[in-house]
């Protein structure tokens, strides 16, 4: 199973470096690094807004406990987002590319 992992960063450079680094680490297969975008979000009983990157990560299930720890691990908010969503269907030769990307090296 392949997932797509949204995970926002306060900074371009920040989501640049982590999703390098995870990338390097064969946690996700791919990153995309998303132009910035506002949020409105509630944070301990008030609303705040900020600016925020973005980044779209593609690994397999397997990895994904992992990835989700070393993004907890390096991300600088309290609770950061990272959401896995279930890739329904796709190319096969672009999944199966998820998956070799993404497996243990021997």
């Amino acid at each position: 199973m392949t997932l797509l992992v949204l995970v926002t960063f306060p900074n371009r450079e920040l989501a640049r470096e982590i999703a390098r680094r995870c990338i390097e680490e064969r946690l996700a297969a791919c990153a995309h690094v998303q132009p910035e975008v506002e949020s409105v979000y509630r944070w301990q009983g008030k609303v705040e807004e900020a600016t925020e990157t973005p980044v779209v990560f593609k690994t397999g299930a397997a990895r994904y406990p992992a990835l989700e720890a070393r993004l907890k691990e390096l991300h600088p908010y309290e609770v950061p987002e990272v959401i896995a969503l279930d890739i329904a269907g796709g190319l096969p030769g672009y999944l199966a590319w998820v998956a070799d990307e993404t497996a243990p090296l021997h």
